[in-house]
């Protein structure tokens, strides 16, 4: 993809997603209380708490995007801002969500 093509497409799309995470931010921090045990949301990290508000907003808004790619991006988002165990919370809060939100299928019998 041409370099000048690409940068208008990702600041829209970064302008829909932080727009998506506000619309959305109470649905969102339900979410984010049920699975990150033991952490009240005030209490975890100003980066930590918006970049899983950026990752379920997401999962829950831009189904074209895979799993894989979301989860792997706040992961890394994590690692570069958050503390040094921001990216295995991060993990572990998404993969939390995700698996409520698609949960395995049932293999027939």
């Amino acid at each position: 993809v041409d370099e000048s093509a690409r940068g208008p497409a990702v600041s829209l799309y970064g302008r829909q997603l932080v727009e998506k995470t506000l619309e959305a931010k109470s649905e969102i921090d339900v979410l984010l209380a049920k699975h990150a045990a033991n952490w009240d949301l005030k209490r975890m990290t100003v980066i930590d708490r918006n970049i899983l508000r950026m990752a379920v907003a997401e999962l829950l808004f831009f189904k074209d995007i895979p799993f894989k790619v979301v989860i792997d991006e706040a992961v890394e988002l994590a690692k570069i801002y958050g503390t040094d165990e921001s990216g295995k919370f991060v993990n572990g809060v998404v993969d939390s969500i995700h698996k409520e939100m698609c949960p395995p299928k049932e293999k027939p019998v």
